[in-house]
């Protein structure tokens, strides 16, 4: 039996609610139109068999036809239901109906800048899928900077002064596990045409043929490490700090340089380790590194490794860090959690979360702030705000005041 679900109107507000659902199969449907193109979100998946009601079809006004969208980002798990409502024209909110905290916001990016690349590599049509979660969490740090100035041994200070603050993603390879070594522990192990694949769709913020097999670092590795709570650490060249600076991440990046040219040949040779051929690869290298790092604007922060203990604290200082404290617990990441509801409305960045048929018969109200999102696909997007409010004190049209700011 199929029931046509119930409209809902507030002066001011756009709003999008289930256009039918279904009590046997459980599934449910929303259309939203962004300028010619209507995106239906919903109804099962026969390709992928596991009877999700959050797949999506494109249907394109202008020349009356259903596209097959490619999707992007990590998908969400099956749901009961859901409501949507379009942002600044595209992105679509969804939020799933009596969903865990951690899988309850999510983003359907239609028209962002990720997408529009997207749709010219791939040239197909694009949407993406990216985890919507309060906080803007720990910045991920990229710490770049030529071989043998001291950047790992900095990193390593960081990690034994503060181990429940920072944390390293687990990079992907194609190659295969050596005894003992456990896949998204020491490596996340995959084969080669899915690691090109997802290299060629944006999923990865860097990656290297290394000995015939390929290494990289996935953006959805660096955000699990901020979902944890941890700050991500990227020690990576100056080429991938540039693919970072290009990426949906929100990152502070940090070059550090020797005090002289001359001075960084001393340290390579000093280690004793490498052929003459190698150091003069190293120092070719370096040279271009240096010139990139100091002068192209990649970076927030440069610091002059003159000295190890004074660049140490320099470096601390930059990350907010003192002697007396773990960083850890700076911010925090969190899920959004809902019960059941039936719509949502939006103004100016503000949506109001409707339960049992109206707002004003709700015991409580709630208004997801959306005006500071931050990150986006193939990742998550980051700073939603929410806010309970009692709505027989302030009423629908009360909520927002002349500032638009959410009366809590």
């Amino acid at each position: 039996m199929r029931e046509e679900a119930p409209e809902f109107s507030h002066d001011g507000f756009n709003c999008v609610s289930p256009i039918e659902f279904d009590s046997k199969s459980l599934g449910c449907q929303t259309t939203t139109i962004v300028g010619e193109k209507i995106f239906v979100v919903g109804g099962p998946e026969p390709d992928d068999g596991e009877g999700s009601c959050l797949s999506v079809r494109v249907f394109d006004k202008s020349t009356g036809k259903w596209l097959v969208p490619t999707i992007l980002g990590k998908k969400p798990l099956p749901c009961k239901g859901h409501s949507a409502v379009l942002l600044n024209n595209d992105r679509i909110l969804i939020l799933k109906q009596d969903a865990l905290p951690d899988d309850c916001t999510w983003f359907l990016e239609v028209d962002t800048p990720f997408v529009r690349d997207q749709k010219k590599i791939l040239e197909t049509e694009v949407v993406a899928w990216s985890k919507g979660v309060k906080g803007d969490g720990l910045k991920p740090v990229v710490i770049s900077g030529p071989s043998g100035v001291g950047k790992g041994t900095l990193i390593s200070k960081l990690m034994n002064e503060f181990p429940h603050t920072f944390g390293f993603s687990v990079s992907h390879t194609t190659r295969v596990p050596r005894k003992k070594e456990k896949d998204g522990v020491h490596y996340h192990f995959t084969d080669r045409i899915t690691m090109e694949k997802d290299i060629h769709e944006g999923k990865f913020l860097e990656s290297a043929q290394v000995h015939g097999n390929l290494y990289g670092t996935s953006i959805e590795a660096v955000e699990a490490v901020t979902d944890s709570g941890k700050r991500c650490i990227l020690d990576i060249d100056v080429q991938g700090a540039r693919s970072v600076k290009h990426s949906s991440l929100d990152v502070m990046s940090i070059f550090i340089c020797p005090p002289s040219y001359e001075d960084l040949e001393k340290r390579l040779r000093a280690r004793g380790t490498e052929t003459e051929e190698q150091v003069q690869k190293r120092l070719r290298n370096a040279t271009a590194e240096l010139e990139q790092g100091k002068s192209s604007g990649l970076f927030d922060h440069i610091l002059v490794n003159d000295d190890l203990e004074a660049c140490y604290q320099n470096l601390k200082t930059i990350l907010g860090l003192n002697e007396s404290s773990d960083a850890s617990n700076q911010t925090s990441t969190e899920g959004v959690e809902f019960s059941t509801f039936q719509s949502l409305t939006e103004k100016d960045q503000k949506v109001l979360i409707h339960y049992n048929g109206s707002a004003l018969e709700s015991n409580t109200l709630f208004v997801l702030d959306v005006s500071l999102l931050k990150g986006g696909a193939p990742g998550r997007t980051r700073g939603l705000k929410v806010c309970a409010i009692d709505p027989f004190t302030y009423g629908a049209k009360g909520i927002l005041n002349n500032n638009n700011e959410i009366h809590c």
